[in-house]
């Protein structure tokens, strides 16, 4: 069974509020949210994508 420590995040878009990506950090390194350039096919542009809680 996985450990844990890898938990399941969910990736927003900051233009759209859109949910599109979901991704898995390590929680014991990472303490603080992420934050990606990634393509939102609702802004068609790649636009900054940051964790969820």
């Amino acid at each position: 069974m996985a450990s844990d420590k890898r938990v399941h995040v969910t990736l927003e878009c900051t233009q759209c509020k859109r949910r599109n990506y979901i991704t898995t950090k390590n929680r014991t390194n990472q303490r603080d949210r992420m934050e990606f350039n990634k393509y939102c096919r609702w802004c068609r542009n790649h636009t900054a994508h940051r964790e969820t809680r």
